[in-house]
């Protein structure tokens, strides 16, 4: 479906209204009838006029039939009254569809969220994210609750109104009627100006969320660089500017409300000229000049409605196109139709045949052809940006090579069913994100039903076993959004353990031991060396300490393999691998 057209966001909010589709129209039937019944008020007020005030009769009414009288009353008040109990019905039954409509698709949203491949967080922002999930979800729940129920109310009343003036006085009710043509006419030309500054509104918005999100997420580097001015200023900014896009989406509206306005008030000037000439002529009653009177409103308050009405629709549809566009979004990443049910545990026997991959167009892996045998622990080295991260998210198949095949156990992993291929990979990275959420729960966080004993051994694997015990609740301990209050090292033994936890069998490592001390990492590379479950090891790091033990060892420049060998096959061939040795012993190889 394209988010292009009006009349395609109409039909996916129709699509979303199943199972509420039965209710939504007894609410739009309340809606109509509710509107009529505001024609109860005028009819008795012109019975009541023409019986008992002003008709022929009305003196002989009043003194032989008071009870009619009493029974025009009462039915007037009755209507009246019942008239509000439907609505009441009415407009619970707008807000019972609608939150029903924001709760399912809201899920659904977040389940899109969830299934989505790196690339597509890669092409929108979190901040941009959130206003989809949060302020454009609540313009669609408006336009369910209030649009639709106001347009309705509009067109009914308008309608009624329009009908009952006509049966009453076809010549006054022309004369009033005839402001009609003008009220849409103001109208159309607001909804073609009112409709792109919407599409900014939401926009400007859209970037202040974003800019909100960042800086709480990294209010440490703020304060750590003394920025708080800069960002703040920065913040104002966008501020000014949603501001201003705010006020011109408003100040438009004003410009025309004057008009309608207007246009609207001449109406009981028209009915007191037309309708004063018409009793003169004794076409009208009194009672009819009343029912005219009182009903001039029912014409004017939907001119005057309709304006708004316009305004939110185009809130609505500027908010519609970007939740469409996330609702319609399907990750580059998916299972085929026919991929392999491998539940079982893998060898861990991974090949990289001559990959290649580019993101967004620029070349990051070239031609590289790498076999890492099931047990093997190998390191990968190179120099920032030569594309070490980019090859280990390969294999959890975060993304897919633009050339070549990833095989783990013989098998394309794009054969494999992403679930099972990620469930026998762990993974810790240097950029830690953890849970605010307990210790335990964070490294349980694989598998919820994990019991106590297994998350201790794996803190102890990870060397996170004594400081966890230190802290005053332990492995109770509540982490702060994030890891606030835990160290750089501490975080990444939490999160070592994290993937340790669920006994993977390929365990890839980004750089994970940085932040801690060499006396941990040694604890910590012992641990590796002797876990209970068998375990292919990926480590990427730029610690000699860290790589040279490790089975074969994997120099990256630029995107391909230069270097490959034993720690001591590295240094003999005196290349990057060698200078590296240096540099770090003190210019001892």
């Amino acid at each position: 479906m394209k988010t292009g057209s009006e009349t395609s966001r109409i039909g996916w909010l129709l699509k979303q209204m199943e199972g509420n589709r039965l209710l939504y129209v007894w609410g739009i039937f309340l809606t109509v009838v509710y509107n009529v019944m505001q024609l109860t008020v005028p009819y008795f007020s012109q019975l009541i006029v023409d019986d008992f005030l002003t008709g022929e009769n009305a003196a002989h009414n009043l003194e032989n039939n008071p009870t009619l009288l009493i029974v025009e009353v009462a039915a007037m008040v009755l209507l009246t009254f019942t008239r509000t109990i439907i609505v009441y019905c009415a407009c619970m039954t707008y807000e019972k569809v609608s939150q029903n409509i924001l709760y399912k698709v809201r899920n659904r949203l977040f389940d899109k969220l969830e299934h989505q491949d790196m690339s597509f967080y890669d092409r929108f922002r979190t901040g941009d994210l959130m206003t989809r999930l949060t302020g454009d979800l609540d313009a669609v729940r408006h336009m369910i609750a209030w649009v639709v129920r106001m347009l309705v109310e509009c067109v009914v009343l308008f309608g009624s109104a329009a009908v009952y003036f006509l049966i009453l006085d076809v010549q006054v009710a022309a004369c009033l009627l005839i402001t009609a043509p003008v009220i849409m006419i103001l109208t159309g030309a607001f909804r073609n100006r009112v409709k792109p500054m919407h599409e900014a509104l939401r926009e400007r918005l859209s970037l202040m969320n974003t800019a909100t999100q960042e800086n709480i997420s990294g209010n440490r580097v703020v304060r750590a660089f003394a920025r708080e001015d800069y960002e703040i200023a920065k913040f104002k900014e966008a501020n000014t500017e949603y501001s201003k896009a705010n006020k011109k989406t408003v100040l438009t509206w004003l410009t025309f409300f004057p008009f309608i306005e207007m246009v609207a008030n001449m109406l009981p000037v028209i009915l007191l000229i037309v309708g004063g000439i018409a009793m003169i002529d004794g076409r009208l009653t009194s009672g009819q000049y009343v029912a005219f009177s009182t009903l001039t409103w029912a014409l004017a308050n939907p001119m005057r409605s309709l304006g708004n009405v316009l305004n939110e629709f185009q809130r609505f549809s500027a908010a519609s196109a970007k939740i469409i566009e996330l609702d319609m979004a399907e990750p580059v990443v998916v299972d085929k139709a026919d991929a392999i049910d491998h539940p079982g545990r893998f060898e861990g026997d991974i090949v990289f045949d001559h990959v290649s991959f580019s993101y967004d167009k620029l070349p990051i892996i070239r031609d590289l052809n790498m076999h890492i045998k099931p047990g093997q622990t190998i390191a990968i080295m190179g120099e920032t940006g030569s594309g070490k991260t980019s090859l280990i998210q390969l294999i959890p198949r975060f993304y897919d090579p633009s050339e070549g095949s990833v095989r783990i156990d013989g098998v394309d992993i794009r054969d494999l069913k992403q679930e099972q291929l990620r469930k026998n990979i762990g993974l810790a990275t240097q950029d830690v994100l953890l849970y605010s959420d307990s210790i335990d729960g964070n490294i349980a966080y694989g598998d919820i039903d994990m019991p106590e004993s297994r998350v201790r051994r794996y803190a102890k694997h990870a060397a996170a076993r004594e400081f966890i015990e230190e802290l005053p609740e332990g492995y109770g301990t509540i982490i702060g959004e994030r890891g606030v209050g835990l160290s750089g090292g501490q975080k990444q033994r939490i999160s070592l353990a994290r993937a340790l936890a669920i006994e993977p069998s390929i365990l890839i490592l980004d750089d994970t031991t940085s932040a801690v001390d060499m006396e941990t990492e040694k604890n910590i590379q012992e641990s590796l060396r002797n876990l209970s479950f068998p375990c292919t090891k990926i480590i990427i790091a730029q610690r000699i300490s860290s790589t040279k033990d490790a089975d074969q060892i994997f120099i990256l420049r630029n995107g391909q393999i230069t270097e490959q060998g034993t720690h001591d096959e590295l240094v003999a061939k005196k290349g990057y691998y060698y200078e590296l040795v240096k540099l770090q012993n003190g210019g001892v190889a």
